[in-house]
């Protein structure tokens, strides 16, 4: 939610200055092997506003699978009214592809040629974004890789053995309103939509006091239907620092501790920026 330009790339340069997010996620605490992912994005506007770019890493583990992400961004925006911007992206680059050492030693794979001939692989790909938004309000639609790269192919046995880098789409929408002059209300959604894999929809409700403190919830419908709690401080006028934890609520709940997040957030607002920026 912090971090939108991993997904759209016509996000960059929307907050009006030199922004830097470091996110760490450790899902599903416990499970060995559980999912781990590192990003760093870094985005800007040019002095004319209407073109932004941005870098985006996104370092993705899952048992002995790694996944990198090294992808370039670019924005244009177009004034529709006073207060109103769309901007369209696009987002370019590679993606790392690896297995652990750990796998590839095993005896009963050491020999397969489909682990040791695919286990480290660069592919390239390229991404799209729209981004429509104003200071109340934000909606997006984008698709940051849609090139369906194939891993790993071939025929094992008679049997064809597929790895494709499935196409991802998304959809992203949020309002803020005054409750008071002291606090904001934002709900706000995410929608992914990935062939051969379930809908997933992040709800979220949070509230933003004396605009220093964010607190909210969200709830993930899925495959796991996941709870989560959010808080998010502004630390100084350049920094931010975010936690978010997240439970399943489905059948893996017995065997796991909950989910941690952690965000840090660096940025440089520019003399024209009208901050503050709700997202």
């Amino acid at each position: 939610m912090f971090n939108t330009i991993s997904i759209n790339p016509a996000y960059a340069g929307s907050r009006g200055g030199f922004s830097v997010v470091g996110l760490h996620r450790s899902q599903w605490a416990g499970f060995e092997g559980g999912p781990s992912t590192q990003t760093v994005s870094v985005h800007t506007p040019l002095k004319n506003e209407k073109v932004g770019l941005g870098f985006s890493f996104i370092n993705d583990n899952l048992g002995y699978e790694n996944t990198s992400y090294f992808y370039g961004d670019f924005s244009y925006s177009i004034q529709l009214s006073a207060a109103t911007r769309l901007a369209f992206g696009l987002k370019g680059g590679m993606t790392h592809y690896t297995l652990d050492d750990a796998l590839l030693t095993d005896p009963s794979v050491a020999n397969d040629p489909f682990f040791t001939e695919f286990s480290n692989r660069w592919t390239p790909n390229i991404g799209v974004g729209t981004y429509l938004h104003n200071e109340r309000w934000y909606v997006g639609i984008s698709a940051p890789r849609i090139l369906n790269n194939d891993y790993n192919d071939g025929e094992a046995a008679g049997v064809d053995y597929v790895a494709l880098e499935r196409v991802s789409y998304y959809g992203i929408a949020g309002y803020v309103f005054d409750l008071n002059t002291n606090v904001k209300f934002k709900p706000s959604m995410l929608v992914k939509a990935t062939n051969g894999a379930p809908l997933s929809l992040d709800a979220t409700a949070n509230f933003l006091f004396n605009e220093k403190l964010w607190l909210g919830a969200a709830y993930r419908f899925d495959s796991f239907n996941t709870f989560g709690a959010i808080v998010d401080f502004q630390i100084s006028d350049k920094f931010r620092l975010g936690y978010a934890y997240e439970l399943p609520v489905s059948g893996i709940r017995p065997y796991t501790s909950g989910t941690h997040e952690f965000l840090l957030i660096y940025e440089f607002k520019t003399k024209n920026c009208k901050c503050p920026r709700y997202f």
